[in-house]
């Protein structure tokens, strides 16, 4: 196979990056924006030893599957990679990659259920982080989400998928910070004041916690006076806060985090409990999709255990143990970020649950060390999935169920693999579609334990 050399094929499948998969002279390759069943034409970009990159030329014959995206920013944003294809036929699409995952990489035959669609397809992301840089001459302030394949900086000032507010406040930040001399960050130089901007917005309340990443190890004057301006303009805005980032690093937050105005925190509710969600801890970013998971997790206990004892690993602000503690005896939470810890104490007062037993520690630790079983054993954990270890323990500590809650179909294939060549029988996979228009997706794996493990 020789670069730009052009090729006709119809489009066979989206793979789990979202790219569309065609094969060509027997090698499969991957393209960028092609839609299952369209007949494309297409040239050869990129030659690796077992696969290539191609790009389209021309849609000879556009899938009945295709659709014209809602946002002019589509091609360049590189956040919403699904737009162009018919959302009903999203959620299959997202099945079948949870499915090819689960079975190249675990070999087990499972077939996932029907994704259960997001009940809200824009305006859903509750969470925003916007990387921020500025204008070489002008010093301008640009915040948005990063070109595909680069970190070069899209400047978004309408984004459909989140609330409007959002677009507002990162407005009203490009227009002020000139004002207070806060400059906008220079990756390559490692330079500039303001590195992004992190919105959370509650669904219920339309409250809005705004967090300015900095590359700083503590306050000044002009920032604090802009963090003071940002939340004297806004009556959605409760708190503003400064995180404290000044490590040469892709990771967007630093360790420390300050409030300056307001509180630090914003109140979500959902599945009938209150929730308070802090600028740097963990929490679903679509509150509808994610109250559906909530309520699936809770139903699915609620049926089959009578005074269940739960353990919720990587519990965040214990969001699924504050859920499910009314149809439990005893929810155990483990979760390292202190603050989450805090937050979700705070939370199980307000919402008088009594059961809730909250520890500040690492999920591989503190399962290690544990030697308590549970009925039923929550894990959530982040994209790179459970470690080894927690596995094992897991395994140790499950008297009869684990519910495993994944954001990544990769990891979760990896650990399904581990827990059923060590006995564990996988039930089911559930998908969720918690981002609608991206490739990403949230599944639900119910894992049964033989006792004897």
């Amino acid at each position: 196979m020789e670069m730009n050399k052009e090729y006709i094929a119809q489009v066979e499948k989206l793979a789990n990056s979202g790219l569309g998969l065609v094969k060509a002279d027997g090698v499969v390759v991957f393209i960028k924006n092609a839609c299952p069943e369209d007949i494309i034409k297409f040239k050869i970009t990129k030659v690796n030893k077992n696969y290539a990159f191609g790009e389209i030329l021309e849609i000879i014959e556009p899938s009945k599957y295709r659709t014209k995206p809602f946002c002019p920013l589509h091609k360049v944003c590189g956040a919403c990679q699904l737009q162009f294809i018919d959302y009903k036929y999203q959620l299959e699409v997202k099945r079948q990659i949870v499915e090819d995952t689960i079975k190249t990489i675990s070999g087990l035959d499972i077939i996932p259920r029907e994704t259960i669609a997001s009940p809200q397809t824009e305006n859903y992301r509750h969470k925003v982080q916007y990387p921020v840089s500025e204008t070489k001459n002008s010093h301008r302030i640009i915040a948005g989400y990063y070109k595909p394949e680069t970190h070069e900086t899209v400047n978004i000032k309408y984004c459909p998928i989140q609330p409007e507010i959002c677009d507002e406040i990162i407005e009203f930040i490009r227009q002020k910070a000139f004002d207070y001399a806060i400059h906008g960050y220079n990756e390559n130089k490692h330079s500039g004041d303001l590195r992004h901007v992190l919105i959370r917005v509650s669904h219920s309340t339309k409250k809005c916690l705004v967090t300015l990443v900095v590359n700083a190890t503590k306050t000044f004057d002009r920032l604090n006076d802009f963090a003071k301006c940002i939340y004297d303009e806004f009556e959605q805005v409760t708190g503003v806060c400064i995180n404290f980032n000044p490590k040469r690093t892709n990771v967007i937050t630093g360790k420390q985090t300050i409030c300056i105005e307001g509180n630090e925190f914003i109140e979500e509710k959902m599945a009938g409990k209150i929730f308070k969600i802090g600028s740097n801890t963990f929490f679903q970013i679509n509150p509808e999709s994610a109250e559906n998971i909530f309520n699936y997790v809770k139903s699915y206990i609620s049926y089959n255990f009578e005074n269940a004892v739960v353990l919720d690993a990587y519990a965040g602000i214990s969001a699924f143990g504050i859920c499910v503690s009314d149809v439990s005896k005893k929810v155990v939470s483990v979760e390292e970020n202190k603050q989450a810890c805090e937050l979700a104490k705070i939370s199980a007062k307000e919402n008088n649950i009594n059961n809730l037993e909250v520890h500040n520690a690492d999920a591989t630790e503190f399962l290690k060390t544990e030697s308590r079983k549970f009925d039923v054993i929550i894990l959530d954990p982040p994209r790179k999935g459970c470690t080894k270890e927690s596995l094992e323990a897991v395994l140790r500590l499950a008297k009869s169920t684990i519910i495993y809650v994944s954001c990544n179909p990769a990891t979760l294939a990896r650990d399904l693999k581990f827990l059923s060549d060590n006995g564990a029988k996988v039930q089911s996979v559930q998908p969720f579609d918690m981002f609608a228009h991206t490739c990403h997706i949230e599944n639900v794996a119910i894992i049964t334990v033989n006792p004897q493990c």
